[in-house]
């Protein structure tokens, strides 16, 4: 039998791969075989089944997206292979309670899904936007670490029974003063010059970080995007970027309702004849842009309807009127929106925030692939 495409399914791992072919004549996955990991020896495997297939065959491999990111995707590329990395949530889920799960069944369940097609790829960003996304996700990084440095701060101060009473906020000026004074005394006063060390060096880096995106998002690739952006309430130059470098292509999604299911901002169903069951949110998609867009959800239960503060206005100049307009439109909808939900309707806060998400993220389709309207 002469074959023409064989579908290569990869269960990739730190240590190991395991690889298994399937075709759509046979219908079955064969020839699964485990080596170590790296690239080469995927190609060597490659060689080894064009003896079973013909050397006219043509090979498509695939893995799920995971700990090897782009890293495997781009060294078969470059030596001609064609290679696709799924997203997980997309691929079938075996049905009923048993489940046997192993490196040989997962390899040829990813075959069997590229060779039928029942997959979502992974967008494959350019360099320079995996670089800057990088770069985005070590800010938030050293983001977290200083909240958690704070919490300890706080919570060391709550047990040995110093309570600050300057004021009803905490991290002011005056609160930082308060515990650079504190002396607990004994190896107490060592522990608590520590804390406040790291997060004083923590402060620094998330600043300097803070800079560099600045100049970052100044750049030519990304400038023009990351104004037209910020016309959102809540967006500003680091969810502007994150959105730019992690989305990719807006247009590669056909419409709004699509580009959040990417982001698995759209309810998920559970229907059956004439009953139907709407379930939460889906969330089968990019969990940082949806906390991201989440977040800035939050903004719209501030303020009064239709008002625009001097900081939105300035991040807002050098935008077309046309632009400013879409947004501003999107801004006083989303908020209108935002109080009905809440203060007529009852609904709890979070149910609200992901509403106003999901519609947040139609609104910023519609601006980037220009059918802001």
């Amino acid at each position: 039998m002469k074959y023409t495409t064989v579908y290569v399914g990869m269960d990739v791992h730190k240590e190991s791969f395991t690889l298994a072919c399937y075709t759509n004549e046979k219908e079955e996955a064969e020839y699964v075989q485990r080596t170590e990991a790296h690239y080469s020896k995927v190609i060597s495997y490659l060689e080894a089944m064009r003896f079973h297939y013909g050397d006219d065959v043509t090979f498509i491999c695939g893995y799920e997206a995971g700990c090897l990111g782009y890293t495997l995707y781009h060294q078969l590329t470059n030596h001609h292979v064609r290679c696709v990395i799924i997203a997980p949530t997309s691929m079938p889920v075996q049905q009923g309670k048993k489940k046997v799960k192993t490196d040989r069944r997962d390899a040829r369940k990813i075959a069997k899904c590229l060779a039928h097609h029942e997959y979502s790829a992974v967008h494959i960003p350019t360099a320079k936007d995996e670089e800057t996304k990088e770069y985005l996700r070590m800010r938030d990084d050293h983001k977290l670490a200083l909240k958690k440095i704070k919490q300890q701060i706080l919570s060391f101060c709550l047990r040995h029974g110093y309570s600050y009473t300057g004021g009803s906020q905490n991290w002011t000026k005056t609160h930082l003063k308060w515990l650079r004074e504190l002396k607990p005394g004994g190896m107490y006063q060592e522990i608590l010059e520590e804390y406040l060390l790291t997060y004083n060096n923590l402060v620094d880096k998330v600043e300097r970080m803070d800079k560099r995106i600045e100049e970052m998002a100044a750049e030519d690739e990304y400038s023009e995007d990351v104004r037209k952006l910020s016309c959102f309430l809540g967006i500003k130059t680091q969810a502007a970027l994150s959105l730019i470098t992690e989305t990719g292509d807006f247009k590669r999604f056909a419409n709004a309702q699509q580009y959040a299911s990417y982001l698995g901002l759209v309810p998920g169903e559970n229907s059956s004849g004439e009953d139907q069951t709407r379930l939460g949110i889906t969330k089968a998609g990019n969990r940082h842009l949806r906390m991201l867009l989440v977040e800035a959800a939050q903004n719209y239960g501030k303020g009064q309807i239709g008002h625009k503060s001097k900081e939105l206005k300035k991040r807002q100049e050098g935008n077309s009127p046309e632009l400013i307009a879409y947004a501003d439109k999107a801004n006083e909808r989303l908020r209108r929106r935002y109080y009905r939900m809440v203060l007529a309707r009852n609904k709890r806060t979070n149910v609200a925030k992901t509403a106003i998400a999901r519609e947040l993220a139609c609104f910023i389709w519609g601006m980037m692939t220009g059918n802001a309207a």
